[in-house]
């Protein structure tokens, strides 16, 4: 686990820890994904596993972002780019505080 700080508020990112057997699925995955690819160890590493993760995480964030936005606790708002931008509801930043000093301590 990874403990960190952010805007002030302690947060906590649980890193998965892969075995063998997902570490090859990844790879295999990737290898699909991009037949004509080669690299070195570090690069498989750095890159490859990396660009998997992140797609993963992506995944959820996005949920996560779904769920505090429905809860009000985020506002999402379309840029005129027509990007999602997401900002914190100071309307329920006591309520949102007050969560977090529950689940902190």
């Amino acid at each position: 686990m990874l403990n960190g700080w952010l805007g002030g508020l302690c947060v906590n990112f649980d890193l998965p820890v892969a075995n063998k057997a997902q570490i090859s699925n990844e790879i295999m995955a990737y290898l699909v994904e991009h037949p004509e690819a080669q690299d070195t160890l570090e690069g498989i590493v750095e890159w490859w596993l990396l660009e998997r993760a992140i797609k993963f995480q992506e995944a959820q964030v996005r949920k996560a972002l779904a769920e505090l936005v429905a809860k009000g606790f985020v506002i999402e708002q379309r840029a005129s780019n027509s990007k999602i931008h997401y900002r914190l509801n100071q309307s329920k930043y006591e309520e949102i505080q007050e969560l977090f000093k529950h689940k902190t301590s």
